[in-house]
C-alpha cells in the first residue's frame, strides 16, 4: 500500500514535498529530479523556489521530464520545454545541461524515444518522480490501455486529455494529438515515486489508482507495483478513498525518523 498524506491545501502539499527535495539536495548535490508538468506540480516548484531563496544550492541537481509533446515549434511557450525551462531551471538556477526534456520535433521522433531512455540509463536513473494523475487516470502521458512494461515512446493522446489541456492553449485544435512520454516502466526504475493530486476533480482516478484493482485501464495503478510511493493529496482529492481514516492515523503516528 502507498503511503497517503492527506493536507490541507496544494500549497500545504507543496511546501511538505519541496521540504523534503530540498533536503535530499543539501545531503547530495547531484540528486536527480524527474519534474512534471500541467497545474498539479507548481505548488511544488513555487515552494522549491522559496527554498533556493532560503539558502539550498540547486544548482548541481539533475532534472528529467516525464514527456513532450510532438511538432510544437522550437521555443513555443507551452512546449514542455518552455514549461520546465520557466518554472524549475531558471528560477532554481539549474544547468540548463543538466535538464533533458524528451525531443519532440518531427525530424528523427521515430527514434526519440530510445534516444531518451539511453539518456536516463547513462546518467544513472531518477532518485524521485514528481508524478500527477489526469482524469483518465494516466500518468505522464500513458493513457488507459498502456503497457506496465512499456518505455518511452510515441503515444497519442485521448479527446479528454487533450480537452483537458486545451486551457493551456489557444483553442483545442492547437493541442497536439501526438507526444513522447516516458513509458510505465520507466517511471517505475525511479528510486521514490510521489504523486500529487488536488481538487474533487481527481478524486475518483486518485482512489482507483491508490485503491483499485492493479490494471492497464487504469495507469495510475501501475504505482502499486513500486517499493517506494508517496501520495500527497489535498482533502477534496481524498474524498473518494476507502481507507482515508487510515491514512491520517498513520501519517499523525508515523515515526519521524522515517521521513516520507
Amino acid at each position: 500500500m502507498a503511503e497517503v498524506i492527506v493536507l490541507d491545501s496544494p500549497e500545504d502539499a507543496g511546501r511538505f514535498v519541496a521540504a523534503h527535495i530540498a533536503a535530499q539536495v543539501r545531503r547530495e548535490p547531484t540528486f536527480t529530479l524527474g519534474v512534471a508538468t500541467g497545474s498539479t506540480p507548481l505548488p511544488v516548484y513555487e515552494a522549491l523556489r522559496a527554498e533556493s531563496a532560503a539558502g539550498t544550492d540547486f544548482s548541481r541537481m539533475t532534472a528529467f521530464a516525464l514527456d513532450e509533446y510532438v511538432g510544437l515549434p522550437a521555443g513555443h511557450v507551452e512546449s514542455y520545454r518552455s514549461v520546465v525551462d520557466r518554472e524549475v531551471t531558471e528560477p532554481l538556477g539549474l544547468d540548463a545541461a543538466r535538464v533533458h526534456v524528451p525531443d519532440g520535433s518531427l525530424d528523427g521522433i521515430e527514434t526519440a524515444g530510445e534516444r531518451y531512455e539511453a539518456a536516463l540509463d547513462a546518467h544513472g536513473g531518477v532518485d524521485l518522480q514528481l508524478l500527477g494523475i489526469g482524469r483518465t487516470g494516466h500518468l505522464g502521458f500513458n493513457e488507459p490501455g498502456s503497457s506496465f512494461g512499456s518505455l518511452t515512446r510515441v503515444k497519442t493522446l485521448t479527446e479528454r486529455t487533450r480537452i483537458d489541456n486545451a486551457r493551456f492553449f489557444d483553442s483545442l485544435d492547437d493541442v497536439p494529438i501526438h507526444c513522447v512520454t516516458q513509458g510505465l516502466g520507466t517511471i517505475l526504475r525511479a528510486r521514490h515515486l510521489v504523486l500529487l493530486a488536488f481538487g474533487a476533480g481527481k478524486a475518483e482516478a486518485l482512489a482507483a489508482a491508490v485503491e483499485g484493482p492493479v490494471s492497464a485501464s487504469m495507469p495510475g495503478s501501475a504505482i502499486q507495483l513500486h517499493q517506494r510511493v508517496t501520495v500527497v493529496i489535498d482533502r477534496e482529492a481524498a474524498a473518494s478513498l476507502e481507507y482515508r481514516d487510515y491514512y491520517r492515523w498513520a501519517q499523525d503516528h508515523k515515526p519521524q525518523w522515517q521521513g516520507i
